[in-house]
């Protein structure tokens, strides 16, 4: 029997098996924006001729398939999600809007207006209010709810999000909502703030909810179609996703939190690190997953990786527990370009799995940290993929010669060049997840994997006087690998507004007991 994950990049999707006697075995293949189960089923395919057997015979040997997306990630950076509609307390409706009160950078004059993922028409109050001790101060009125729901089928929404105020401590009102709900708009996703989020602070709340509606369908979509893509070639297993605080899930868990998605691929790559710190027996290390798209730098202090509640993706904060990791917009396909004044610039855009580099032959033209990688020697382009995929030489040279002309140096100084601007943003972002949070980075040793990292991650040690490097033997696919190893987790978070000096530890314990019994009780209900 085998063991399967399949991890989607910007770039290439990684497939990783491991059989009952701990054999490893791996393919890529490249990434399917529009679909992305589509790249799925293709690295599926490979992995099957790797291991001389068809996928149809190797599905039904399956016992499990964990899977990392990144859906969720792309529908929030390219503001595709759905047609989404907010209800919440009367008066309480410009809160997405308001976010903080602050600016995301403050001292910019120039700033952007941050668009909410829901517009203001489709923010729509409805009269009722809970206290914040939980007293029921207002009851739903049923008219206004009605109204509020009409405005929201005559706009066709997809999706809709309910918060209402201090519902973390009576969701009585949620619920008669959600009733309503699915009565005049059946097969609409519908989620509450009391079911995603139930704790305190209110813009948290609303904002995580409303994420969590944006990416929903999508995510539903998603993954009803990998899975019937799956049982239609013979799978008859679960299908988990890797979730962002690094546990796993099923597919109805999934798509219930589908906020918690958002980092499902590098949370695999965290996963891996903390097994390959486990297996070398290095307790401090610095994971450095370098891709086609992105690169994640994430922290393993005594074996361990921490957890965050302060997550932004693309100016949308999700407040749900996940793991704390830094993205960075530099990968292999980052494209390099020369500003005025002769700067030479490098990301954050991707020439990303389409067309790709232009040493990939895809009709790619502007210079990569892959083309400048090829025309330094760093890459064989007889060996790219194991020998699978020729690189185009002449073609990196061509994009490289283009940018230098730009620049006025020559194809070698630019693509030197492209490689120094890269590592030293890299550079930066590590020393971001170290030094910025107190924690000396000369302590580490450096973990570089993901397709990319190879190239890098001796001189950004270098760069930075660690001592020691790590490069797996499954580097290029550790996030997928990392998956395996990742066990079923169900997150519970709880609320209580009380005085401190009045806090006696048996009520702490009753807190956590009935934490513990909900969270047993979800993980139940995965597999009734």
């Amino acid at each position: 029997m085998y063991r399967i994950a399949a991890d989607v990049g910007g770039t290439f999707t990684d497939i990783v098996a491991v059989d009952d006697n701990g054999h490893v075995t791996y393919a890529k293949a490249p990434s399917t924006p529009r679909d992305q189960s589509v790249g799925v089923i293709d690295g599926l395919e490979r992995l099957a001729q790797t291991l001389g057997t068809t996928l149809d015979d190797l599905l039904p040997l399956t016992e499990r398939i964990v899977h990392g997306m990144t859906v969720a990630t792309n529908a929030l950076l390219e503001r595709k999600g759905a047609k989404v509609g907010l209800l919440t307390t009367q008066g309480h409706r410009d809160v997405v809007e308001m976010r903080e009160g602050l600016k995301p950078e403050r001292y910019n004059l120039r700033l952007a207006r941050l668009d909410p993922l829901v517009p203001r028409y489709l923010r729509l109050g409805v009269r009722e209010r809970i206290r914040a001790d939980g007293r029921i101060e207002t009851p739903l009125d049923e008219q206004s709810l009605d109204a509020a729901i009409s405005v929201l089928k005559r706009a066709k929404v997809t999706s809709v999000a309910v918060c209402y105020l201090h519902a973390y401590r009576d969701d009585t009102h949620e619920r008669q909502t959600l009733d309503a709900l699915e009565a005049a708009l059946p097969g609409t996703y519908v989620c509450l703030s009391s079911q995603v989020l139930p704790q305190i602070k209110e813009y948290q709340r609303v904002s995580t909810t409303v994420v969590n509606a944006y990416v929903g369908p999508l995510i539903r979509g998603y993954l009803q179609q990998l899975e019937s893509r799956l049982v239609e070639r013979g799978y008859t297993g679960p299908l988990l996703v890797m979730l962002s605080h690094g546990g796993v899930a099923p597919v109805d868990e999934a798509v219930r939190i589908s906020a918690g998605t958002v980092l499902s691929g590098p949370a695999g790559g965290v996963a891996g690190a903390r097994r390959v710190a486990a297996m070398v027996d290095v307790a401090n290390l610095i994971p450095f997953d370098m891709g086609g798209t992105s690169s994640d730098i994430s922290l393993i202090v005594d074996g361990n990786a921490s957890i965050s509640a302060e997550r932004e993706i693309a100016h949308e904060q999700i407040a749900l527990p996940s793991l704390d990791i830094i993205t960075l917009g530099a990968g292999g396909g980052s494209i390099a370009r020369a500003e005025e004044g002769g700067l030479l610039k490098v990301g954050p855009q991707s020439a990303g799995a389409l067309p790709g580099p232009a040493c990939y032959g895809n009709g790619g033209t502007e210079a990569t940290v892959t083309d400048a990688s090829v025309v330094l020697g760093y890459l064989d382009p007889e060996g790219f993929l194991g020998g699978g995929k020729k690189l185009d030489r002449v073609a990196a040279r061509q994009a490289l010669n283009r940018l230098g002309e730009k620049l006025k140096v020559d194809e070698l100084r630019a693509a030197e060049g492209i490689h120094r601007v890269i590592n030293t943003q890299m550079a930066e972002g590590i020393r971001l997840a170290t030094v910025r949070k107190g924690v000396d980075p000369r302590r580490f040793a450096l973990l570089g994997f993901g397709g990319a990292a190879g190239l890098h991650v001796t001189e950004l040690a270098r760069m930075l006087s660690l001592k020691r490097v790590v490069v797996p033997r499954v580097a290029s696919v550790l996030s997928a690998w990392g998956m395996l190893a990742s066990e079923l987790r169900a997150e519970a978070v709880h609320s209580h507004i009380g005085e401190t000096d009045r806090l006696d530890a048996g009520t702490v314990r009753r807190l956590f007991e009935d934490m513990e019994r909900a969270g047993r009780e979800r993980m139940e209900s995965w597999f009734d």
